[in-house]
């Protein structure tokens, strides 16, 4: 892949992605599911299946070349994640299973260990679930309280309400980057800020931003930091999370077992430095291994590029919609990511919408996702979605535009 021309990114990259290349129902896959998890390129593909080719063994202590090999591939992809993001160092850099596990690992470690009846956790009404359930399992140990921001009618948020809601109570602001329904990209930074002199701790759920434009918790700020590879070029089963260095060195452990250990007596145990001290029993290995593939594969394109492209997709793919009456679009009109979530008339669900684009091999996303709080927000039960990354086209959203309005237009007859 050489991007070395004028023609889009999608013409470099879609050749990487055998699964772009099917059909489904008799017609080509458009994939417009890139929210819920992204498609995987052959050189993550083939990194994952060169670890259990070449090298398969379990990493760390062992003497013998396979698992000294495993063991450097392993720890190679911890520092790319950590360059990729641009941690201080790769040691703040944990191996999870995705971010929803990363998020109950501050939750049952941090939180348990630092808060008290009476303090207070600042969240948003478009949290995924889980950034809302471990949070409400902690509040329920602790008699901490829950306070939440809401979106504005232009779907984003005020941080003059953050202001507002903040105390000296406030211990923790956790908060996603880019909503998976509303596409506003929020201003963590500015929020980091805010949190930071009230004295709290800031999370940034990231998975809906990692993947489609660059990172940079340094800049950012951030206490923590959650993200999941199958999002982005990755295979499931292995996310991260980032943490400051001295904030993980206080935490205590999250499980206990192998790995995570120095010492063991009958009685008590001294653990492992950072990160392996969070990183109890056999990781996933292949996994971590082809995250660390799916990062070289961006870092390549360009993060910056991939969001531009990203940019020009998302913007082109509204307006489209804009011009179908019947349609109710949430989120911002600018600045948004390349997600767009939407409705069709009463009687008219976003189930039957989605099955009927998947007739003509056009996958989206149907439901709640994850975000009944949001939905209920919004007055409904759910939306459909369609969500891009950096393989689709124009000519894809003008094909899944068109059988949309004809797919309106049917069930219209039938309500």
């Amino acid at each position: 892949m050489v991007l070395t021309s004028d023609r889009c990114l999608a013409d470099f990259v879609r050749a990487d992605f055998p699964i772009l290349h099917q059909t489904v129902n008799g017609k080509p896959l458009i994939y417009f599911d890139n929210a819920a998890s992204s498609q995987k390129p052959e050189p993550v593909l083939q990194a994952w299946l060169d670890y259990y080719h070449r090298h398969n063994a379990n990493v760390h202590r062992g003497a013998h070349t396979l698992s000294t090999r495993a063991t450097e591939e392993f720890e190679a992809a911890r520092d790319k994640v950590a360059k990729f993001i641009n941690a201080r160092s790769s040691q703040e850099i944990i191996y999870t299973r995705n971010a929803t596990e990363a998020i109950n690992l501050v939750a049952r470690t941090w939180g348990e260990a630092n808060l008290q009846e009476g303090d207070e956790i600042v969240l948003t009404v478009m949290e995924h679930h889980s950034n809302i359930v471990p949070w409400q399992i902690l509040a329920q140990k602790t008699g901490a309280v829950l306070k939440f921001l809401t979106p504005t009618n232009l779907g984003k948020l005020d941080l003059g309400q953050l202001q507002q809601v903040l105390t000296d109570r406030t211990k923790l602001v956790s908060v996603v980057h880019v909503s998976n329904v509303l596409g506003c990209i929020n201003p963590v930074e500015e929020i980091t800020q805010l949190a930071h002199r009230a004295g709290a701790k800031v999370l940034i759920d990231a998975c809906q931003s990692v993947p489609h434009m660059p990172i940079d918790v340094q800049a950012l700020d951030c206490d923590w930091l959650v993200a999941s590879g199958h999002k982005m070029c990755a295979p499931t089963g292995i996310g991260f999370l980032y943490g400051k260095a001295e904030i993980l060195t206080e935490m205590p452990p999250f499980l206990g077992g192998g790995e995570m250990i120095a010492e063991v007596y009958l009685y008590h145990s001294t653990y492992a430095d950072l990160p392996h001290k969070f990183e109890a029993g056999t990781p996933a290995i292949g996994e971590a291994i082809a995250l660390g593939a799916a990062v070289d594969y961006l870092t390549k394109i360009g993060m910056a590029k991939i969001h531009a492209y990203e940019q020009e997709l998302v913007t082109y793919l509204l307006a489209k919609l804009q011009e179908i009456p019947q349609l109710t679009i949430y989120g911002p009109k600018e600045q948004r990511a390349g997600l767009v979530a939407f409705n069709a008339p009463p009687g008219i669900h976003a189930n039957d919408l989605a099955a009927f684009l998947d007739q003509e091999g056009i996958a989206i996303r149907s439901g709640h996702h994850c975000t009944q709080p949001l939905h209920r927000h919004l007055g409904v039960n759910g939306s459909a979605r369609a969500s891009l990354y950096f393989y689709n086209t124009q000519e894809e959203i003008d094909r899944f535009v068109a059988v949309l309005q004809d797919t309106l237009a049917l069930l219209g007859k039938l309500v």
